[in-house]
């Protein structure tokens, strides 16, 4: 009989902080190569106190939406399978510990490095048939067998056990980036690419409403598309979709005059066979984004590769398309350990000189007595680690720096340098 699997409420990016209040002028606090002060011609705090102040990003608990929970589980109550719990443990094992498909070049070169091995090793030159033989056998041995997943019915359903929750919280995050940072943007149209269970959809919806009204899901699996579909429609085939203008298909819109507002691709291009597909996706998707395209891989080295080699090919793009040509920048780059481990990548389009105002925190924020310690990813791609004292660099930027956390902005300008402080010298907190 099978299990209902619970819905977990995924803790991302959630610390607890106390208020803090001092006497200091909230303000910006400008730091330039070997000066740090504070500029009073303007007020990034307001009236917020320093917990809430506009560089913290990170979110308390995710919860599935309530429809979406229903269901699936009502879904896995109508699809008796046997073990379920272990199936489901099984594919998260399986999809986390997945490597990257290794490419044909790269093949070639094992096999001759290996064929001149054998070559050295043998007295006599041994027959060309015994050399393959030898060749294929340590290749088995040594090579990543990367297989490509096929999703049946049964398939989709113990992946939507596993990783609906997770892969929701993940998007979720996504897009509260750019709806915390650019709170005016109010998307029309999004696609996702690779939609699975269509939890990007559910995310969209959560964080825009009623602004979306047109969703294009697209999946090769058929059996995905269906699952999806269903979910839409409270776990039933004829129920009536709880987000409208949700549409469905397997193949990517051909005419490259067709443009969203939001372009997704969550866990997907991981599944793809070659470096070449992934270069062909990657273009194909970014010529249809019109604001921002959102890219999410597993918080593994393989994920992370996979989202630098997309920075790099947007980024480095010498084709630009006639449709639009307007430069691409990084929105925001980061990557976060909690339940839900993934990389995450927002390339946009337009002029970055307002959104990469402030530095991003890229390492766990470690607080010591009257000092913190923060890795910083600068506005123009420099990595500074910064320390962090009231007296040296104020005690409104001093207290924000020691409640904000990994991923969050730390609201200072133009970092490039900060003038090396002394822990001793700052007065003990009170």
């Amino acid at each position: 009989m099978a299990t209902a699997r619970t819905p977990r409420f995924l803790l991302l990016f959630c610390r607890s902080c106390h208020s803090l209040r001092g006497p200091q002028s909230r303000a910006y606090a400008a730091l330039v190569p070997g000066v740090s002060q504070v500029d009073n011609g303007s007020d990034f705090l307001g009236k917020k106190p320093h917990r809430k102040h506009p560089g913290i990003l990170h979110l308390p608990h995710v919860q599935l939406p309530q429809a979406l929970a229903d269901a699936a589980q009502l879904m896995l109550f109508e699809t008796p399978m046997r073990s379920i719990e272990k199936q489901v443990q099984a594919l998260t094992n399986y999809l986390w510990s997945r490597h990257l498909p290794v490419e044909p070049e790269e093949l070639q070169r094992r096999a001759a490095y290996l064929e001149k091995k054998f070559l050295e090793k043998q007295d006599s030159a041994p027959t060309e048939e015994k050399l393959r033989e030898a060749v294929l056998h340590a290749l088995r041995k040594t090579t990543y067998h990367w297989q490509e997943l096929s999703y049946s019915e049964e398939l989709s359903l113990i992946y939507m056990a596993a990783r609906l929750d997770g892969g929701f919280a993940a998007v979720f995050r996504a897009f509260h980036e750019i709806q915390a940072r650019i709170p005016e943007f109010r998307p029309q149209t999004l696609m996702d690419f690779g939609s699975g269970t269509g939890s990007v959809a559910w995310a969209a919806h959560s964080t825009w409403g009623q602004s979306l009204r047109e969703y294009m899901c697209v999946d090769s699996s058929a059996a995905m598309l269906g699952l999806a579909e269903k979910l839409l429609k409270g776990g039933s085939e004829a129920g009536k979709p709880c987000i409208p203008g949700v549409f469905f298909r397997q193949f990517l819109p051909v005419s490259p005059k067709v443009q969203f507002d939001v372009v997704v691709s969550a866990y997907a291009l991981s599944e793809l066979p070659s470096r070449a597909d992934r270069i062909e996706v990657i273009q194909n998707l970014w010529r249809k984004t019109s604001h921002f395209l959102v890219l999410v891989e597993n918080g593994t080295k393989a994920g992370h590769r996979l989202l630098m080699d997309a920075r790099n090919l947007v980024l480095g793009e010498k084709e630009k398309s006639p449709l639009d040509l307007r430069p691409s920048f990084v929105f925001a780059p980061n990557k976060k350990p909690k339940e839900e481990i993934f990389s995450m990548l927002i390339l946009a389009r337009g002029s970055p000189k307002e959104a990469n105002r402030w530095p991003r925190i890229t390492q766990p924020v470690l607080k010591r007595p009257r000092h913190v310690h923060c890795h910083l990813c600068c506005p123009d791609g420099h990595m500074q680690h910064a320390v962090v004292t009231a007296r040296r660099h104020g005690r409104d930027l001093y207290r924000c720096a020691r409640v904000s956390s990994w991923g969050d902005l730390l609201p200072v300008i133009a970092p490039s340098e900060f003038p090396p402080s002394s822990p001793d010298e700052e007065p003990p907190e009170n």
